[in-house]
């Protein structure tokens, strides 16, 4: 993917488990991959030798220091995106961030703004949005075959932090924020379904828990979805006071209702994403695990499972499909996908029109969805989402 002929060069920060899973969804979006930032001189070399990159930056400056790099994705800890995003857009690069965008929605605010007087593309990678059926749901709500929206139901469950001996950056408050398992994939959700449906949520009420007040921290750390294939360490005991799994209760704009069950401690569930939209013509269901079927619901005729197929879906999803029906597209497609929809945007040139992918001012809004969440579990009662 190019612009003016030139291909699009990017470099990304970060080598943990996502970082590797940026690069991989650049080079099949066609945008040239310059380098990538580790968290030292060492691990950023490692991991460009690794990945076959031609370069391992020894810090981020470095990257905005290079004329030959066009944008930067952010796939570092949460703390460090705010610093890191407003640095990549006052170097007049595009920059692709992880979510959540930052800790606070004083922060994001404040990115919003920076962005705005960028000039420059500026992403969060809610990635969910581009299973192909995901956006075909979005379609058929938007042409109206669903209706008018009735409730939202749904959740997203994992195992990777079933056991006390699970640990990660992630559980720590300092770290990720106070919102650990609902900001980490609840906020994929909460995205993923007010983008379908084109609504918004208003307001929350949650209620959430802490499975393991205590966890136990390998001297060293450990990398996140490691698995039981790791080595023993020493370990030391580590508080925590982030939620392992909960359940939020939601209102949206037009008076419909919802609920979101959120975990990170069920076993079995490796990474679960499903929801269900009840319309007042027709209900959608979809899984992540089984990504490739949309079930449709019906009153008076029979229900519907409709396979990823092309051939058979609106413009939109077709645009976000590569491969025929019964050839199976997946996670790392989403990304490509993505990445497609962020560069295809620059290279079209016309930062009026609406952007097709997830935006800053997305990431803010969910932001601000998880200090609400927050506070209502703080609290024991709705709380309003903020604007």
């Amino acid at each position: 993917m190019s612009r003016r002929g030139k291909p699009f060069s990017a470099a990304v920060v970060g080598t943990g488990f996502i970082g590797p899973v940026h690069v991989e969804g650049l080079r099949r979006a066609g945008v040239h991959v310059a380098g990538i930032v580790g968290s030292s001189p060492d691990k950023s070399q490692a991991a460009a030798d690794q990945l076959g990159l031609p370069r391992g930056y020894a810090t981020l400056d470095e990257v905005l220091d290079d004329p030959e790099v066009d944008s930067v994705h952010l796939t570092t800890p949460n703390r460090l995106h705010f610093a890191q995003a407003a640095a990549v857009l006052r170097a007049g690069k595009h920059v692709l961030c992880e979510k959540p965008l930052a800790m606070t929605s004083a922060e994001t605010a404040e990115l919003v703004r920076i962005a705005a007087d960028s000039g420059r593309a500026a992403g969060v990678a809610y990635n969910i949005r581009f299973y192909p059926l995901c956006h075909e749901a979005a379609a058929r709500a938007t042409d109206g075959s669903l209706g008018d929206v009735l409730h939202v139901t749904g959740s997203y469950v994992q195992d990777w932090l079933l056991y006390d001996t699970d640990f990660n950056w992630r559980v720590l408050a300092e770290e990720g924020g106070d919102l650990r398992a609902v900001a980490d994939i609840g906020t994929h959700w909460l995205d993923l379904v007010q983008f379908i449906t084109g609504r918004k949520v208003t307001a929350v009420c949650a209620d959430l828990r802490t499975v393991h007040a205590t966890r136990q921290r390998p001297r060293g750390g450990v990398e996140t979805f490691s698995g039981k294939g790791a080595a023993p360490r020493e370990t030391e005991p580590i508080a925590v006071t982030t939620d392992d799994c909960g359940s939020v209760m939601l209102r949206f704009d037009n008076g419909a209702k919802g609920c979101l069950w959120v975990s990170q401690t069920t076993a079995g569930r490796k990474n679960c994403l499903r929801f269900e939209i009840a319309g007042s013509q027709q209900s959608f269901a979809w899984n992540s695990e089984t990504p490739n079927e949309l079930w449709i619901g019906h009153r008076d005729r029979p229900n519907e499972t409709l396979l990823r197929d092309p051939a058979l879906m609106s413009a939109s999803a077709s645009a976000v499909t590569n491969y025929p029906g019964g050839h199976n597209e997946g996670f790392p497609d989403t990304f490509k996908q993505l990445f497609r929809s962020f560069y295809g945007y620059i290279a079209a040139g016309d930062f009026t029109a609406p952007p097709p992918f997830p935006t800053f001012p997305d990431g803010h809004r969910e932001v601000l969805l998880c200090e609400a969440v927050l506070r209502s579990a703080r609290e024991g009662r709705w709380v309003e989402v903020g604007s």
